[in-house]
């Protein structure tokens, strides 16, 4: 039985675990810059896991089915995640941007399948491959190697499932305080990796943590960011108590606040859970430490 949230959030290397997992994903993002800012906002990152999961389950017994514009627009408004004229953009925006195409041999259909390009099918498969290793890190579980051994037909199966995960989960769409905060802006999740990523060891029930961040101008260059919007939301995060300074805004170090490295666990926990589930029951595949843990409760 895959790991709860609860109990993953809990598990003692789990601080360590995911400030590598913010490594890594800063470190892909960093490979394809452009790419990754066409995802940038929590409501795109939803809108594309939809889109993904609606190719995914395109077979070739109903090939005209899939990505189809109309089918993607009616599932936004059942999930809520945006309006249509917004999804209608992102559908634009991907194509114009080339992550996502037309179906090349079904021509002449009014309602024309779309798919993902390599690049944007590599980035997921990445992105999937990192999480995996941090559950793998967390448990001794095998699915980085079961990943590798198959991952295109994996990625194909998966998806869908860590989709529908995502975006059923109210936690996921609607997430509160400094999280949210973060989330509406763009490169905002790369933002909070970023702030994360820059801790040292420390103990996660320390209230104020410094990062390496010594300037906002540096950190908005970093991230392709305007100075003005990060400073603007940065401040916003300030009242809230959830960053400061050192010593005098701007000239010392960052810190983070014991409130807001909780808040980022508790996502990324829940995020881990859907998508161990989702690995778990399309795989078959029994982590040790979860086994044992059913053992210990049985």
């Amino acid at each position: 039985m895959a790991l709860t949230a609860l109990e993953l959030v809990t598990h003692p290397r789990f601080y360590e675990c995911i400030r590598e997992q913010s490594r890594m994903l800063l470190g892909m993002a960093a490979q394809n810059a452009r790419h990754a800012s066409v995802f940038s906002t929590q409501q795109r990152w939803l809108l594309a896991h939809l889109g993904l999961s609606l190719y995914f389950e395109r077979t070739a017994a109903n090939p005209a089915g899939g990505l189809i514009n109309a089918r993607f627009l009616e599932l936004v408004r059942e999930y809520d995640i945006a309006s249509r004229n917004t999804a209608d953009s992102f559908m634009k925006g991907m194509i114009h941007y080339k992550a996502i195409r037309y179906v090349s041999d079904i021509k002449g259909k009014r309602m024309r399948p779309l798919e993902p390009s390599e690049v944007t099918l590599a980035a997921v498969g990445g992105w999937l491959a990192i999480h995996l290793s941090v559950l793998d890190r967390l448990d001794g579980g095998g699915r980085t190697a079961a990943f590798g051994a198959d991952p295109e037909r994996l990625l194909a199966r998966v998806q869908p499932r860590i989709a529908r995960g995502l975006l059923s989960s109210k936690a996921v769409r609607e997430p509160e305080d400094t999280f949210s905060l973060f989330t509406w802006l763009n490169n905002g999740g790369i933002v909070m990796d970023s702030l994360i990523a820059g801790i040292s060891e420390t103990d996660p029930e320390a209230d104020q943590v410094p990062t390496d961040v010594q300037s906002v101008a540096d950190l908005a260059g970093r991230l392709m960011l305007s100075r003005t919007h990060l400073t603007r939301k940065l401040r916003s995060a300030e009242a809230m108590g959830s960053i400061g300074w050192t010593g005098r805004r701007g000239q010392s170090i960052m810190w983070v606040s014991r409130g807001f490295r909780q808040e980022y666990a508790n996502a990324q926990a829940i995020k881990l859970a859907i998508i161990g589930e989702a690995f778990e029951a399309i795989t078959g595949i029994d982590t040790p430490l979860s086994a044992a843990l059913e053992r210990a409760a049985g």
